[in-house]
């Protein structure tokens, strides 16, 4: 039986994009394009301004996709410019985009991988 052990990085950030419906798959790619490993992906339900626009005062429904990905530091501001421009997010109301500092991220790592990196 093999031993198992934790590998715990510590040079990665989480990247969050909340876009609009529909535009996830874009921004993905393009993160993916731009070195991204992966994504997760889901939907979101949001309030805010345009809660109060609809006609006669009823509410509009502002169904978003969050999408998160975790990559390293030094592939951080290649993947967040890709993702930013994917997502139109240079246009009012398209979204937001963000990035969360990780103090540990553990996953499996090949060993191959890891030799390397020591």
């Amino acid at each position: 039986m093999s031993q198992r052990e934790l590998v715990v990085l510590t040079d990665a950030s989480l990247i969050t994009c909340v876009v609009q419906r529909g535009k996830a798959d874009d921004v993905i790619s393009a993160a993916r394009g731009a070195g991204a490993q992966g994504a997760t992906a889901y939907y979101g339900r949001g309030t805010g301004v345009r809660e109060r626009l609809g006609i006669l005062g009823l509410t509009v429904e502002a169904e978003k996709e969050v999408i998160t990905i975790i990559v390293a530091n030094d592939q951080l501001d290649h993947v967040f410019e890709k993702m930013y421009l994917a997502g139109e997010l240079d246009l009012p109301g398209m979204g937001v985009i963000y990035v969360t500092r990780l103090d540990k991220v553990a996953t499996y790592v090949p060993e191959d991988v890891l030799q390397k990196l020591s």
